[in-house]
């Protein structure tokens, strides 16, 4: 893409990209400035083609650029066709991100989730359709706004505008797609027609516009159809009607369904109806709950018309209803109702399949013998095993004359064994079939594993894998492998212990490798998942070289050539090579390692020379893409891929480069396998064994759809059952894993700021909404970001803000707090990470610490060297002096181990948990043998505070909201920013 800067004046010019977008809209391309993260050189490449940024200081920056722009009448068939992968050209998240706003767009039609408008376009009026969004519908709408990138909102519009423009253009081309035939039959409106006849025509023709249209008759009808818009919405309000069905009592045919007020942010408050007629209050009503009451009531007949019943009612408060009502109350009126914004609440088992398939494996080996004995001789996923499908209704176990009844009683809901289910007919009808067929006797364990992936037979799911199925296959369905396999033994040349949880993982790790498969090893952040890994490649020496694992090894140069264990691979990011290389000479010294990176590494003959002689090859997920050629012609017995979620991005180069390198087996460690979206584990898993969830437009449709739109439960569970087998994830707070690890203490440290400070935080306020107030577009979106640090710069020092070099003692109260707490920490003879996101912060901090404490304070930022990044870290771990270690948040949040620390200070924040988490990790960690005090600087009465009040309201929602840093604080309007940035009296000392 080739771009031209658009320095000086980013808001003129974003309004000039606009209007060539609205001409490039009639020709078919033209050219729009967008906001992009840029450094001197130009737009930084985006992340899915593993090209590196060339230069420093990356910001946001207005480029003009090429554009095609697709008018939005053709928007859905352009995102369906883009929909679908291709070799040819690559993704980014953006354009995925559309393509699934538009699967929700067609969903929205599909269900009827629209009403028609008249709305005003370019002058003219046109007829069109609107989303409805209430209920769920409105929640993944929010979902929408909070998970769109940067690049989908760069032409400077905001989250709100860019997600409601698309969102309408969407659902009307989705639409008039599921409705191609004319609403009204007959003769079609001709331009003298009255305006209501035009405008019905025109909802599904090829011209939406209504040229000519007068506007008195514009605005009556435009005010009816709003009118009729606004009360479609009316239901999604602080406070909601319910209803509450309950089953019936034993051998009775009465169910009974409340109603009932309840609020829509906390559906934990609920007033029943007989208690609103009762005199009973709700919490932050101003009218009269009885009013709300019936008018949710009469709103809701239109969707369930039998409400009339009990409308007959004075005061209605329940009604009652027999088996066919319920089910169909349950099949038709409750997802509408639901979708409206009205709250349901059914009994548990509602909405799930009833009818499924438990499979039951039974190994052939004799009795008596290991599971390791097992593998040894051959057992493999060709092995034949014997199995058992059994038809199951709800919790049990049904033969097929018990079914036979069920379908001839054609009841829909029935009570089975004391238990009600839901019958599907469809399922029933595949029930009755695979009656019929063989449930029972041999097949591969290669069969029986595609079987539990597969999920059983269409309309038929496997709802069960019997947890005591017997065997290596019984083992790996169980889903409890490395609890229940024989266990391996810490290797003899292993130089440490293991604890018994990483020895349960090296035994599943061990057996994978058995079967030729490979795994996702999901331990979190500091559980040893690099242990476990040397663990196990010292363990397959010693078995290969005919000893057992715990036995010592013999060395690498007396292994006769043609009994050598093939190279493993390791790509890791370049800041843990030298993590890697260390921990391999500390844990497993027998193990020859070379490291194939940087300018040095050698090539052509001499690499292979080299891989012969190497046990491990560690490399970098950016050498590995530019090597690809060259690792393609080793015949590795293993790649491992360490922090993988670096290719959770199924198209980007470097995933694909990865994926295209032959082993035998593969191993993704990663703390975090699913950061995002499930597309995400589809990667990860499509890397350790290629096939095994199908291809990603069938895992798309089958598990990602339904998980993260329709948060369905049955696919959530069939999803775990399939990637079970392959996943081991263990938590360090699970005291049933790790006892010993001490604890984490995290605390706020509230810090006043001077005088000087709030004087010039005022000024800054107060000069700042002004440029706020009369800006727009992407110059508005640059000024918020640049208030938002100017303060933030304001309570760390004067200086910082001012950076005249001006002196740093007794002028800031966070620098106060901080000389106390080193002192403390010194006085300890303890040791502390003090973290901090601006650099230029940091080379200020340094040596006045330094000097103020007479004792060393390290510094790590980006513009270090591996090597001089390497000592320091080296420096701070091994030597016994009392020291601080300050640390650039971007350059030092993840990779190193820093366990001589017990002391984490975030001097300021970043508004992102999961950041601050990672970099705390550095120190709360395997190999930390005390407890660690985490202490978070905030300036009381300042945005500091407000934001980190904010994110404590919404803490589930925590790393969805700010997932992206601090840009969602950007589409706030200026009173909720004056609001955000006001200073409180309290603040000053």
């Amino acid at each position: 893409m080739s771009a031209e800067s658009a320095e000086g004046g980013a808001g003129s010019e974003g309004s000039a990209g606009r209007d060539g977008e609205a001409r490039a809209g009639r020709e078919g391309a033209g050219t729009a400035v967008l906001l992009l993260p840029s450094t001197a050189r130009g737009p930084v490449p985006s992340p899915e083609t593993g090209i590196e940024a060339a230069g420093r200081g990356i910001k946001l920056s207005p480029w003009r650029v090429p554009v095609l722009v697709v008018p939005g009448s053709e928007a859905m068939a352009v995102l369906g066709e883009l929909a679908e992968p291709s070799d040819d050209w690559l993704a980014s998240s953006d354009l995925r991100y559309l393509c699934v706003l538009a699967g929700y767009a067609c969903d929205l039609a599909r269900r009827g989730r629209m009403l028609p408008q008249l709305v005003t376009e370019d002058g003219v009026a046109t007829a069109r359709w609107r989303p409805v969004l209430t209920g769920a519908d409105a929640a993944t709408y929010r979902d929408f706004g909070a998970g769109m990138p940067p690049s989908v909102r760069a032409a400077g519009d905001g989250v709100a505008v860019t997600l409601r423009n698309g969102l309408d253009h969407l659902v009307d081309s989705g639409a008039r797609s599921v409705m191609p035939e004319r609403i009204l039959h007959g003769h079609r409106a001709g331009p003298r027609a009255p305006l209501p006849d035009r405008w019905i025509a025109a909802l599904t023709a090829d011209d939406p516009t209504l040229p000519g249209a007068r506007p008195a008759e514009v605005r009556e009808l435009r005010q009816a159809l709003d009118d009729w818009l606004r009360a479609a919405h009316e239901a999604n309000g602080p406070v909601r009607v319910s209803f509450r069905l309950f089953e019936p009592e034993p051998d009775t045919d009465e169910w009974g369904l409340e109603f009932a007020l309840q609020s829509a942010e906390d559906p934990s408050l609920y007033l029943p109806a007989e208690e609103v007629w009762a005199g009973g209050r709700f919490p932050g009503l101003p009218a009269r709950p009885d009013e709300t009451l019936l008018a949710g009531l009469g709103r809701a007949i239109r969707l369930f018309p039998q409400l009339h019943v009990a409308l007959r009612d004075q005061e209605p408060g329940r009604m009652a209803i027999d088996t066919a009502e319920a089910h169909e109350f349950l099949r038709s009126a409750a997802p509408l109702l639901q979708a409206a914004g009205f709250g349901v609440q059914l009994p548990a088992w509602a909405g799930r399949k009833a009818v499924g398939l438990k499979l039951t494996t039974r190994s052939r080996k004799p009795k008596g013998t290991s599971t390791r004995a097992a593998a040894d001789s051959g057992f493999g996923l060709q092995e034949l095993v014997d199995f058992r499908l059994d038809l199951v209704i709800g919790d049990g176990v049904v033969s097929a004359e018990e079914l036979a009844e069920l379908a001839r009683l054609k009841v829909p809901l029935v009570r089975v064994r004391g238990q009600w289910v839901e019958l599907d007919d469809r399922q029933l009808r595949a029930a009755l079939k695979a009656v019929t067929k063989r449930r029972e006797g041999e097949l591969t364990a290669g069969e029986v594993l595609r079987q539990v992936v597969d999920g059983g037979e269409e309309d038929l799911p496997l709802v069960e894998v019997d947890a005591d199925a017997d065997g290596m296959l019984g083992d790996l369905l169980s889903g409890q492998a490395a609890d229940r396999m024989e266990p391996v033994p810490t290797p003899a040349s292993f130089q440490g212990a293991l604890r018994p949880y990483q020895e349960r993982g090296l035994s599943w790790l061990h057996f994978l490798t058995r079967l030729g498969l490979g795994g996702i090893l999901a331990d979190d952040m500091g559980l040893g998942k690099t242990a476990q890994t040397l663990s196990l490649l010292l363990a397959e020496r010693a078995t290969t070289h005919g000893t057992d694992p715990s036995a010592t090894a013999p060395a690498p140069a007396a292994i006769p050539s043609h009994r050598r264990i093939n190279p493993t691979l390791l790509i890791c990011p370049m800041s843990l090579v030298s993590n890697w290389q260390k921990e391999a000479a500390r844990f497993a010294p027998s193990l020859r390692v070379y490291v194939h990176h940087g300018g040095t590494r050698v090539r052509g003959d001499d690499f292979f020379d080299t891989v012969d002689n190497s046990d491990v090859v560690i490399t970098t997920y950016g050498t590995a893409t530019r090597d690809l050629e060259t690792l393609k012609k080793v015949d590795w017995g293993r790649v491992v891929c360490d922090e993988a979620q670096a290719i959770k991005n199924s198209g980007t180069r470097q995933s694909q480069a990865v994926r295209a390198v032959p082993a035998r087996t593969r191993l993704a460690l990663t703390g975090t396998p699913v950061e995002n979206h499930l597309a995400e584990l589809w990667s990860i898993m499509d890397f350790c064994n290629p096939g095994i969830l199908g291809p990603a437009k069938r895992f798309r449709r089958r598990f990602q759809e339904p998980i993260e739109i329709h948060q369905d439960e049955d696919a959530a569970a069939a999803l775990k059952r399939a990637t079970g087998p392959f996943v081991l994830r263990r938590l360090k707070t699970d005291k049933t894993i790790i006892s010993d690890l001490p604890e984490k203490n995290e605390m706020k440290v509230w810090c006043t700021l001077t005088a000087e400070q709030a004087t010039l935080y005022q000024a800054v306020v107060e000069d700042m909404l002004s440029e706020i107030e009369g800006s727009e577009g992407i110059q508005r979106r640059g000024n918020v970001l640049a208030a938002m640090t100017k303060l933030k710069q304001v309570c760390n020092h004067p200086a910082h803000l001012l950076k005249d070099g001006s002196r740093l003692p007794a002028r800031s109260g966070k620098l106060a707090r901080l000389e106390e707490l080193a002192e403390e920490i010194i006085e300890d003879g303890d040791k502390a990470l003090i973290f901090t996101q601006y650099a230029e912060w940091g080379a200020l901090l340094q040596p006045y610490l330094a000097a103020h404490l007479d004792r060393p304070v390290l510094w790590l930022h980006g513009g270090l060297s591996k090597a001089k990044r390497d000592d320091l870290v080296e420096r701070f771990q091994n030597d016994d002096e009392p020291m601080l270690f300050l640390l650039s948040l971007k350059a030092a949040g993840t990779g190193l181990n820093l366990t001589a620390a017990n002391h984490v200070v975030h001097f300021d924040r970043w508004w992102n948990p999961a950041v601050e988490n990672q970099a705390t990790d550095r120190a709360f960690r395997i190999g930390q043998s005390r407890n660690v005090q985490v202490r978070k600087f905030i300036c009381t009465g300042t945005l500091e505070e407000k934001i980190d009040a904010m994110i404590e309201r919404k803490k589930a929602l925590a790393s969805s909201v700010v997932g992206t840093g601090e840009d969602w604080i950007t589409d706030l309007s200026t009173d909720q920013l004056r609001e955000l940035f006001a200073l409180d009296p309290a603040a000053v000392r």
